[in-house]
């Protein structure tokens, strides 16, 4: 018989027969004890607690699949983004990972809340035998109050067994690593890999799902306020510059990777905060640097000297380096977290071919067709065998995350804009300038945020705009504090006709992009508002 700690709680409903202890909602304290005494975990000099995630230093992609049930079946998005798993298959796996987790001498139990509107949160329940995994869960979602955690329900359950592999040919799976969603159960598995941010991701799915059913529109965005209540969305994959552009001291954070826009306004999904941080400034980032030396966040994949002391530029293990805290540990932290809904739309691209300018401004039409085409680079370490920025086509800015097919979506975007006309939508280049990867430089920080800190303060209404010859959205043609070169990339490259060749083929892959993928179901005006000629 299992013994029971903190609040009283039976996993015997999940199929699972704890023989050890099982700790509900476990402190802070006693997390980083057990990570310490039995996982692995160093104490990094500051208090973070630093872990190391193997050989999954990024998300498995190809490993992910969701269960091919009759609930669910007409609205899933099949294809490499969701692979299918017979549901006859799903009870074997299940039994393994419950089996596991039946046997562990102790249990960790994180009860919380998804979204934190109350009008569409879920309760999420974690089960673990890993404390540094408890300890991200319960950094990650919603803390739920002493009242909220004696009546909570799970709506959403995930089942971690990192050590757990799968046999592919007897489960079905590619590997032995295995992330995968009933929809209908809105239970996730998940096998074979350490890498935390699987359980963070799986709960997004779960919400990207679940949202567009109630009216509520599901982002891969951050989002912030200013003091005069105007809220500012930033959508963009990992690495684009969600977390960083977000963190403004000048504004007051509401999240920084996923959210819900209904009909009161933009909400936060989670209750934390997930940074890349290779490299990192404190100059340049310095709440976000603070956090690294901070009691209570979790690092991983993070190098540490031989005094504990942190070493931010090291990419031995990864550049996919993070660190997860709690949102509050930014000091101007928005405590609601949802706000009302967004003045300004920016969308994060980091592109790798060194074309697009620092900042432009989309119509209505072109930020569709931008939205569906979801133009980025994946940065090396984000996914398991990135080493170098790749140009990536990744619709809605996150295709990885969406269950349902990129219509539903873009069609709820484009509902929203039409509903509140005053939203400005901006583009935003965090990637190259000067030449492509490998020649050119990555934009400089303080010119983004000088250009954003521009367009979000209204400052660039008044100024004059030039009309791209290629993409035929509108650049500024001064903005303050940023050299008026940089906003003409053409003038950056040593070689303007190199530059025009590979506009040119940049323009390319986006018309056959969207041609292949968009062009039958977009109609003519969206599909008219991408590149020229």
């Amino acid at each position: 018989m299992a013994t029971t700690t903190s609040t009283s709680v039976s996993l015997q409903g999940h199929g699972i027969d704890a023989g050890g202890v099982v700790i509900r909602n476990p402190t802070t304290s006693q997390l980083y004890l057990a990570a310490l005494r039995d996982w692995g975990a160093a104490l990094a000099e500051g208090g973070a607690l630093a872990v190391d995630t193997g050989r999954f230093t990024g998300r498995s992609p190809q490993d992910k699949f969701v269960v091919d049930e009759p609930g669910s079946r007409d609205r899933v998005w099949w294809g490499s983004v969701n692979q299918r798993l017979p549901e006859e298959r799903y009870a074997p796996l299940r039994g393994k990972v419950t089996s596991y987790l039946s046997a562990r001498e102790v249990l960790y139990v994180v009860d919380a809340f998804a979204g934190a509107d109350p009008e569409h949160r879920i309760g999420v329940r974690v089960v673990t035998a890993s404390p540094y995994h408890a300890l991200f869960a319960s950094t990650m979602f919603i803390e739920p109050t002493a009242e909220e955690l004696a009546s909570h329900s799970p709506d959403a359950l995930v089942l971690h067994a990192p050590e757990v592999e799968s046999d592919p040919d007897v489960d079905g799976t590619r590997t032995g690593t295995f992330i995968v969603l009933h929809p209908s159960r809105t239970e996730v598995l998940i096998g074979g890999t350490f890498y935390a941010g699987e359980i963070k991701k799986s709960i997004f799915t779960v919400m990207n799902d679940r949202l567009p059913l109630e009216g509520v529109f599901p982002m891969h965005c951050s989002a912030n306020i200013g003091d005069d209540d105007d809220v500012a969305i930033f959508f963009g994959l990992s690495g684009t510059g969600k977390t960083t552009l977000s963190a403004d001291p000048e504004r007051h954070l509401i999240g920084d990777d996923e959210h819900g826009w209904g009909t009161n306004g933009v909400f936060n999904v989670e209750g934390g905060c997930y940074a890349k941080v290779i490299r990192l400034s404190a100059e340049a980032e310095p709440d976000i640097h603070r956090t690294t030396r901070t009691y209570g966040t979790i690092l991983e994949n993070v190098v540490l000297d031989e005094r504990g002391v942190v070493d931010l530029d090291d990419d031995s293990k990864t550049e996919n380096t993070r660190a997860a805290y709690r949102l509050e540990q930014i000091p101007n932290a928005l405590p609601a977290k949802m706000a009302g809904h967004p003045r300004n739309a920016v969308f994060l691209t980091a592109d790798a071919f060194g074309i697009l300018p620092p900042l432009a401004r989309l119509t209505r039409d072109q930020a569709m067709y931008w939205f569906l085409s979801g133009f980025t680079a994946k940065l090396a370490g984000t996914e398991i065998g990135v080493t170098e920025p790749q140009p990536t086509f990744s619709t809605c800015f996150g295709a990885p995350f969406l269950p349902q097919r990129p219509s539903v979506y873009a069609r709820m975007l484009g509902a929203k804009l039409d509903e509140h006309p005053h939203v400005c939508v901006w583009l935003v280049n965090t990637g190259w300038t000067g030449g492509p990867f490998g020649e050119g430089h990555r934009m400089p920080i303080q010119a983004t945020r000088a250009v954003l800190h521009a367009a979000l303060s209204g400052n660039l209404d008044a100024v004059e705009y030039r009309v791209d010859p290629v993409f035929g959205f509108e650049v500024p043609q001064t903005c303050p504090g940023v050299d008026e070169a940089l906003l003409d990339p053409r003038s950056t490259w040593a070689d303007p006709a190199a530059y025009d060749a590979k506009a040119a083929e940049l323009a390319a892959m986006f018309r056959a992009n969207f041609e292949e993928k968009f062009a039958a179901d977009a109609g003519e005006a969206i599909a008219g508002a991408g590149p020229l000629g």
